[in-house]
């Protein structure tokens, strides 16, 4: 069942002599409980299309569908609920909030849009995260590898139907990087997750069941 539909989107900064086209009419569907990976050069544009994904930026052209709704038609404040609740979002840095503990932080998503948490689903996520003993433990505290584990329970808390990871392994050695996606693939099986993950790793891109490669904002078929 289709999740998500990319249709002909182009998204151009700047004008006239500054222009430059990010995205160059990419059009693409992923299935629900589908692992993507998006691989391409520094500058192919693969950020751009992650925030356009996860409704953070807006296309110039062209139209993007999650669940068969249109990002494009909906204002800020839709589109605000839209990323609370639908996207989970995964980033390098892990963006941890420093005074909140891992509990804190992984729940942030929900008592931002003033859900309660499901106790039995949190301690489940806690427990495959491996963070059972380190709830109370601020993000200074932890290791990078632990870091982005909490950072992957705040993308999942909300059981969001689309989770989008930017170089989630960018910071981590060798062996935090295969522990990360073993729990990203981990949870795409088990919740039924679609993940789309970026990542300059062609190893990473390799255990994903399909590769799009971006180059100078366009798909081109060098993985066909």
């Amino acid at each position: 069942m289709e999740l998500l539909k990319v249709e002909n989107v182009s998204k151009i900064y700047g004008t006239g002599d500054n222009e430059v086209k990010a995205l160059d009419n990419v059009s693409f569907t992923v299935d629900k409980g589908e692992f993507v990976a998006v691989v391409g050069p520094s500058g192919s544009g693969k950020s751009t299309l992650l925030h356009m994904l996860g409704g953070v930026d807006v296309p110039t052209s062209g139209k993007i569908c999650v669940e068969g709704a249109d990002l494009g038609s909906m204002d800020e404040s839709k589109l605000s609920i839209f990323r609370r609740r639908q996207v989970g979002l995964i980033y390098q840095f892990y963006n941890l909030i420093p005074i909140l503990d891992v509990q804190e932080n992984i729940m942030l998503p929900l008592l931002l849009d003033g859900q309660k948490p499901d106790s039995a689903y949190l301690e489940e996520l806690v427990e495959t995260l491996g963070l059972s003993e380190r709830l109370h433990h601020l993000p200074s505290q932890l290791s990078g590898g632990q870091q982005q584990r909490v950072s992957i329970g705040r993308a999942l808390i909300t059981h969001p139907a689309l989770v989008l990871a930017d170089e989630p392994t960018g910071n981590l050695d060798r062996k935090n990087s295969a522990d990360i996606i073993s729990l990203l693939k981990e949870s795409n099986r088990k919740y039924r997750q679609t993940l789309i993950v970026i990542t300059h790793d062609e190893s990473i891109a390799l255990q994903s069941d399909r590769i799009l490669y971006l180059e100078d904002g366009k798909l081109t078929d060098r993985f066909k």
